[in-house]
């Protein structure tokens, strides 16, 4: 694409020399670091940096609290399994014991039987 302006070398070098001269009366424009203004705008950015660590930590703070709680949780539903485990362990050797007394009632009533059948 060709320029419309500044096809020759002083006209680009003028070019450059304005683009650095607007840098530098841009430069010379900031306020300076003591002006009111600049002041109250580091103040807001200091207070909003400290609003969001302490939304941050209280984040933090609120999402150690639902492991904690859900670690709890978690132990209680253990706890509750593992006497329903030995609950049912017990259940199974109480019926095991009664059905092995009921055989063992049913072979003595046949040795008996067969005992009484002999005399």
């Amino acid at each position: 694409m060709k320029r419309i302006r500044g096809d020759n070398f002083n006209d680009r070098q003028s070019s450059a020399a304005s683009a650095r001269q607007a840098i530098l009366e841009r430069f010379r424009a900031r306020p300076a670091p003591d002006d009111p203004a600049v002041i109250a705008q580091r103040e807001a950015r200091k207070a909003l940096i400290e609003a969001r660590e302490a939304r941050a930590a209280e984040r933090k703070a609120a999402k150690l609290e639902a492991e904690r709680r859900a670690a709890e949780e978690k132990a209680a539903r253990e706890e509750a399994e593992r006497i329903a485990a030995i609950e049912r362990a017990e259940q199974e050797a109480a019926e095991k014991a009664r059905l092995m007394a009921e055989q063992k009632a049913a072979r003595d009533a046949r040795y008996a039987a067969r005992k009484a059948r002999k005399k």
